[in-house]
């Protein structure tokens, strides 16, 4: 039969004057142990009855129960079962009771002598010990909390052994005849207030009269030395308690920066990173706000990207945060150390700053904590905590572990940027590496070829006086024209290496784009020569252009040479067309157009690149080094406007764009 009801709330009721108070388990096991040592030092034959919550807290003091029993005949042991536990009589009274039942949560031992009496009746507090979270607390047995009643006065001890033999009645019916006679032997027989009054008075006076068992007598134990040794043990168990939350703290904030400091390291993207720890950080401390962003001594203002946000408090995401404007950064920052204002409303620097005034108003932020990110002095960034709601300040240890998750973000930080440029030098390394194969292959390949022609041409001249004049000619253009081949392959590679030294002297003056363009295309179409039908070339420069400022003699190379590109690969029946407008923004944007073989998308960024040609180094349909675009984007570059390329396609046709500054 179960019985929720609790043990120590109907004692509380029955007698209104007694207060529960809170005991430590250790202390209730010494006063537990020293109530059991008397009844084994004493030679009566006392009542005991002890309730245990498991059968399993039973079984660590079934020995003792055994000596007890073997000097008294009415001794108690009630249990939730789990294992062997039962309803018994074999050397004691054992009692089983349901796991459910309230007794599961209680802990009693009532003793009663014929000269003593002594009891204890304690219900299980479940208080959650400070600085725990829900990730696996430690467990400290000695820690969990009782609340309840530890007396010698007899009259709760009878009481509180009436009450449990009323239960044990219920659970055993069977032994109520036995129980009867404990009642009469230990006078818990229920009899009027006024008449145990006044018995006890006549035992007092000495009357001869009053019933031999009314008489209520001196404990053997003084209850001022109890008393002592439960406050010596409670203040033990006091001390206990704090190291082991202090412990407890430690564990958690180690716990925690091993958590943020895994979680950081297993990503090389600082963005990455820095919301891992945002977010982990923010909810570790409960702030309303949590703030990290990269920044250095020197920045005017920063951009908000990661973010911990309570519900119901403003973000501040994509917000603009003016970092020279506040003096809490500055002074973050100038010490490199941290600053915590616990209530901004009353803080000197704050109340007398606007931009802080505003800013704490607008965003409600009534605790501020700031942490500089750090590596060896160098400062990357800011960690921000606000509390929105409460001015409750964060403890010391709390702090603490704002700054260990700040340095451990300074050390990924760092190996995040580390790696970073790792990865930029692999790709200059394997940028170098394809510069060099390409060098290699175009040389052997437009060196070779003009060196073989010039050869044979020379040798046939050589080898034969008596050559036709005609053949001899052909001989001779031939290997004239593929030693210019040749001096244009050099010329190529000093000119460029010459813009990319930065050592070249640019004639900078003021020109009309339209007499550039004119040079240009002469230029172009003296080069092709009878053999090379060129497509039609369309010009249209407004001569009421602005003037523009440039070298002219390196403006007419580029003309030139996207002319010349143009026309490569557009087809005799195709177009180009070269056009000429002013944008508004103190630039003249110039457009080379063709309906040749066009670009596909994939090669849009890389067509500028020294070496490049679309079909390979040894397999082109037209001549040149892939340098030509290369050196249109030093020259341009070099007078400060910007050179790109627009294709819809292969076989679409290309759009080349550069811009000149005006006067």
């Amino acid at each position: 039969m179960i019985v929720p009801i609790s043990l120590l709330a109907e004692l509380l009721q029955a007698l209104p004057q007694l207060r529960a108070q809170i005991y430590f388990k250790s202390s209730m096991t010494a006063l537990s142990h020293a109530m059991e040592d008397l009844v084994l030092a004493g030679s009566d034959e006392p009542l005991v009855i002890a309730s245990f919550q498991r059968e399993r807290f039973y079984r660590q003091e079934a020995h003792r129960y055994r000596r007890i029993a073997s000097r008294s005949s009415q001794v108690y042991v009630l249990a939730a079962p789990e294992t062997e536990f039962k309803n018994g009589s074999e050397c004691h009274e054992t009692v089983a009771f349901a796991p459910e039942d309230g007794l599961s949560k209680e802990w009693h031992l009532v003793v009663l002598g014929q000269e003593y009496s002594t009891c204890l009746i304690c219900q299980e507090k479940i208080v959650p010990l400070e600085n725990q979270d829900d990730r696996g607390p430690l467990v400290m047995d000695q820690s969990r909390r009782f609340e309840g009643i530890w007396t010698f006065d007899r009259e709760v001890s009878c009481k509180a052994a009436a009450l449990l033999l009323d239960k044990i009645v219920n659970y055993r019916p069977e032994l109520a005849e036995k129980i009867d006679r404990a009642r009469t032997t230990y006078n818990l027989i229920q009899t009027p207030k006024k008449t145990r009054r006044s018995a006890a008075n006549k035992a007092a006076k000495g009357d001869k009269t009053a019933p031999k068992d009314s008489k209520i007598p001196t404990p053997k134990l003084s209850d001022a030395f109890a008393q002592r040794l439960v406050t010596y043990l409670q203040a033990g168990q006091h001390k206990l308690l704090k190291a082991y939350a202090a412990i407890a703290a430690q564990e958690r904030k180690e716990r925690l920066v091993n958590l943020i400091t895994t979680a950081m390291r297993q990503s090389l993207n600082p963005q990455e990173i820095v919301e891992v720890a945002v977010q982990e950080l923010g909810n570790a401390l409960s702030a309303s706000r949590c703030l990290i962003y990269r920044c250095k001594p020197a920045d005017i203002a920063v951009k908000i990207d990661g973010e911990f946000l309570r519900p119901g408090v403003r973000s501040l995401v994509n917000q603009t945060w003016l970092l020279q404007e506040n003096q809490i950064w500055r002074d973050a920052v100038a010490r490199q150390e941290r600053v915590y204002i616990q209530d901004t409303a009353q803080h000197p620097l704050i109340v007398n700053t606007k931009y802080l005034r505003e800013s704490v108003k607008k965003w409600e932020i009534v605790s501020w904590l700031m942490v500089p990110v750090l590596y060896q002095g160098r400062v990357l960034g800011m960690v921000e905590m606000h509390q929105c709601r409460s001015t409750v300040a964060w403890e010391e240890d709390e702090i603490a572990l704002v700054e260990a998750i700040a340095t451990q973000l300074g050390a990924a930080l760092i190996q995040a940027e580390t790696y970073a440029h790792l990865e930029e030098l692999n790709q200059q390394l394997e940028a170098l590496d394809r510069t060099r194969s390409n060098l290699i292959a175009i040389t052997g390949h437009e060196l070779r070829t003009p060196l073989s022609t010039i050869q044979v041409c020379l040798e046939s001249l050589n080898s034969e006086p008596d050559m036709p004049a005609e053949l001899r000619q052909i001989m001779l253009e031939t290997a004239l024209g593929d030693a210019d081949r040749m001096r244009k392959l050099v010329q190529d590679f000093l000119t460029l290496s010459h813009l990319e030294s930065g050592r070249v002297q640019w004639n900078v003056e003021s020109l009309t784009l339209q007499e550039c363009v004119d040079l240009a295309l002469s230029s172009v179409r003296s080069r092709g020569g009878v053999d090379r039908q060129l497509p039609e070339i369309i010009a249209e420069v407004s001569a009421e252009l602005p003037l523009v400022q440039a070298d002219g003699e390196w403006l007419v190379e580029v003309l030139s040479k996207l002319l010349d590109n143009a026309c490569k690969f557009t087809k005799p029946q195709g177009s180009v067309t070269i056009r000429a407008f002013f944008n508004g923004s103190q630039m003249v944007e110039v457009l080379v157009a063709d309906t040749g073989r066009g670009i596909e998308a994939n090669s849009l960024k890389v067509v500028f690149d020294r070496f490049y040609q679309e079909e390979g180094a040894l397999r082109r349909s037209t001549g040149g080094t892939g340098l030509g675009l290369a050196i249109c984007k030093q020259i341009v570059a070099g007078w400060g406007g910007k050179i790109w390329v627009d294709s819809p396609g292969k076989d679409r046709g290309s759009e080349f764009h550069f811009t000149i500054p005006t006067v």
